[in-house]
């Protein structure tokens, strides 16, 4: 049995959402963020395959379905970057997310001997994959674990974690450097008003 990477992800520290989510995070984090700065992982076919077939093995991984075998084009590669903003806009909460339907993807539904329903994707290449992604959208959803996927609150991270707080109050993707470099941010600020007289603004968050 493999160990899984979830690449994207690891890079910036965070631990991976459960099952099937994690490769929506993963998609999530392959943003160029963190200091240093991590490269963007889809700025390239020549970086972006291998992301894509470590995420899929990672995800046959965590699910116990088979790894689908995606060969990216520049059209693949042009949707997952839209998918991946319209992830992060939409986890980043409704009033960041732009109209009513971002993304579609070709899903079937089957019935197995034993009376399950399962969702499958249909099509071919980087459709499989967009629809894999969605579909552990929907199953999170179902489960409730959606909403504990979030972006850091520090707009200079913006890395994508999953909140196992008691009471999903997280805000930050690590509260040592996020919350503190926020926090620190804000308190120079009041000081600064206090100091010129201007009216105070910022507070601390936690």
């Amino acid at each position: 049995m493999r160990s899984m990477s979830w690449t994207a992800t690891s890079r910036y520290d965070c631990v991976p959402a459960d099952g099937g989510l994690a490769l929506v995070q993963d998609l999530m984090n392959t943003i160029p963020a963190g200091r240093p700065r991590q490269p963007d992982l889809l700025s390239s076919l020549e970086q972006a395959q291998p992301w894509l077939d470590a995420a899929c093995a990672d995800w046959a991984e965590a699910t116990g379905r088979p790894a689908p075998h995606v060969a990216l084009d520049q059209r693949g590669l042009d949707e997952l970057q839209a998918l991946r903003s319209d992830l992060r806009s939409v986890a980043a909460g409704p009033d960041q997310a732009g109209g009513p339907e971002l993304r579609t993807a070709p899903i079937a539904l089957s019935l197995g001997a034993d009376g399950t329903v399962a969702l499958a994707p249909r099509g071919q290449e980087w459709r499989t994959a967009v629809s894999w992604i969605l579909i552990e959208v929907l199953e999170a959803q179902r489960a409730d674990t959606w909403r504990r996927l979030k972006t850091c609150r520090n707009e200079r991270c913006a890395v994508a974690f999953y909140d196992r707080s008691r009471n999903n109050s997280g805000a930050w993707h690590n509260v040592r450097i996020c919350g503190n470099a926020v926090n620190l941010r804000a308190s120079r600020a009041r000081r600064k008003a206090a100091a010129t007289g201007e009216p105070r603004t910022g507070s601390t968050t936690r």
